[in-house]
């Protein structure tokens, strides 16, 4: 018996192209917002946002000794309440990047996110930010956040709303500090932090 194709939700099939790779570079290049240039309609904010956490796992390189290990899953880590919700969970499954199954951890204390790939620190995690950046420092943890002044305070990737976009701002200091390599068409397409 034939099984029907099923239909995925336009949220994940947003996501799953994006996660392509040269999606992401399209919609960030064209300045494409949701719902323009025949686009998929009115996507919501942390839908876009979780786009950009499985691109940004594509254009960094983590050190030989993180990267070894082809058969342990590429980990991003949530610091704080999640503003996902299902959304991510939904699109990495059955997804690989660099050839390496993609999991989720989410936690309450940074030192518990150190064995991630990628950390995603919420909003929740305002007022203890400085104390989870410390956390995190050396351990070779792309940051990410939507907290305003993130990189300036040391984060790697902050994400933030400009004309009803999604745009993210890049501190490469912070990354290579970090034994992090951002690609240099993620540079490109981000912007260099304190512009």
């Amino acid at each position: 018996m034939k099984r029907g194709r099923t239909t995925k939700p336009a949220h994940t099939r947003l996501i799953r192209w994006l996660a392509g790779g040269a999606g992401l570079l399209l919609w960030i290049s064209a300045g494409l917002a949701p719902g323009e240039g025949g686009s998929p309609p009115k996507f919501r904010e942390y839908e876009i946002k979780a786009a950009f956490l499985l691109n940004f796992l594509q254009f960094v390189e983590w050190p030989a000794a993180v990267a070894s290990n082809s058969a342990a899953p590429m980990v991003i880590g949530i610091l704080g309440e999640d503003p996902f919700g299902a959304v991510l969970d939904e699109n990495i499954k059955g997804e690989s990047v660099h050839g390496r199954p993609l999991a989720i951890k989410r936690e309450r204390k940074a030192s518990q996110l150190k064995d991630c790939q990628l950390v995603f620190i919420a909003r929740s995690e305002k007022g203890q930010l400085k104390d989870c950046l410390n956390e995190l420092r050396g351990a070779s943890v792309l940051t990410v956040s939507d907290l305003d002044s993130f990189c300036r305070q040391g984060g790697m990737i902050a994400l933030f709303n400009e004309g009803g976009k999604v745009r993210f701002e890049i501190n490469q200091t912070a990354a290579l500090e970090s034994k992090l390599k951002i690609s240099s068409k993620l540079l490109r397409l981000g912007r260099p932090m304190g512009k």
